[in-house]
């Protein structure tokens, strides 16, 4: 026998959708709102993806800096934890951000991701220490800057798609795709 489901149950769920239906109305409505949220996200991406390679440029400096010899015995592994701890982190936490995102508010999501790598970013220039301190500072900032980097990855081409209609969603995710693909340049 089939039970009907509680009233409050549909009047919720109808009230989730609606409110979302309402406020996407109200976006489109803005002929400059689509451009402005493909700019935000592409410069989120493009930032993501530049800082995914830019610490090996860096590297020479960044150990002379701190006093250690990054190819010493010892020092192997917290060379290759500054380099890829990032993008490892960032690869194994897009889906999983990708999915809170659609549960939760892409633009909460992505927000929040930009807030999350901005304050790393800064806490990365801010290392006071000297020698494997130092270098364990940097790995964790690094760790949790890819935190951000991921939620602005997994986020951008959901909220591009919601922005565009469907005869400029490929114009629009193909700029942002190439931004991120200039940044790992």
């Amino acid at each position: 026998m089939l039970q009907a489901k509680p009233q409050g149950v549909n009047k919720g769920i109808n009230k989730g959708i609606n409110k979302r239906a309402d406020r996407r109305a109200r976006d489109l409505a803005k002929p400059h709102y689509k451009w402005i949220v493909l700019s935000n996200t592409t410069l989120g991406v493009l930032m993501a993806t530049i800082n995914a390679s830019i610490l090996l440029i860096a590297l020479p400096d960044i150990f002379r800096g701190v006093g250690i010899n990054p190819l010493a015995p010892g020092n192997t592994s917290l060379l290759l934890w500054l380099i890829m701890g990032y993008m490892v982190v960032t690869a194994v936490l897009v889906v999983s951000f990708g999915r809170l995102g659609d549960m939760y508010g892409r633009v909460k999501m992505y927000n929040a991701g930009f807030a999350i790598f901005t304050v790393f970013s800064i806490l990365l220039a801010v290392t006071w220490m000297q020698g494997t301190p130092a270098v364990m500072w940097l790995i964790i900032m690094r760790i949790l800057q890819g935190v951000g980097g991921a939620m602005l990855m997994a986020n951008s081409n959901a909220i591009i798609t919601d922005a565009f209609p469907v005869d400029q969603r490929g114009l629009a995710l193909g700029l942002n795709q190439v931004a991120g693909i200039a940044g790992s340049f």
